[in-house]
């Protein structure tokens, strides 16, 4: 099999360029927040109202709209 240098031009330019996109792709990604997983963190006390208080007030505004 005897590739020319065209061919091995092509293939070269095609492998920098996936490394290159899977780059971007992995430094677009870190920006977003992944959600965590296990034990839910217990809502603070300090905002007043307790967590089910505040889903039936969203759910009120929701259908004023």
């Amino acid at each position: 099999m005897d590739l020319s240098g065209l061919e091995v031009w092509i293939i070269i330019i095609l492998v920098v360029g996936i490394i290159a996109s899977n780059l971007a792709v992995l430094k677009y990604s870190a920006k977003f927040k992944m959600p965590q997983f296990g034990d839910p963190k217990k809502p603070s006390d300090s905002q007043g109202k307790s967590n089910t208080e505040h889903s039936a007030s969203d759910s009120e505004t929701q259908k004023d709209k």
